[in-house]
């Protein structure tokens, strides 16, 4: 019996855990905190981009096998979110690649 509460708890753990493969802490324009392998463009662009206009909040970004997932936090604005989008180095779908239909 203890060994299913232990597994229920193991399983819930590796559900729900927050895992992003990036995280950039702004705060007043400035980058406080980062972890992750982030490539050195997108650091350099969200740099200029809160040097330019500063603002504060999380910028994580998460990965899965098909997709590359940019999450903000409420408190970095609309206009700020696309810059760093148009900034972020997608990859694309590479596995469609040299296919023909």
């Amino acid at each position: 019996m203890e060994y299913v509460i232990l597994l229920t708890v193991a399983v819930c753990l590796l559900v729900f855990w927050d895992r992003p493969v990036m995280v950039l802490v702004f705060e007043d324009g400035k980058l406080v905190k980062q972890s992750g392998n982030i490539p050195v463009g997108f650091l350099r662009g969200c740099k200029d981009i809160a040097h330019k206009e500063p603002f504060s909040g999380k910028v994580k970004v998460y990965k899965n096998r098909f997709t590359t997932k940019l999450v903000f936090s409420k408190s970095v604005p609309s206009k700020i979110k696309q810059r760093i989008h148009n900034v972020f180095p997608y990859n694309g779908n590479t596995k469609k690649r040299g296919k023909r239909a």
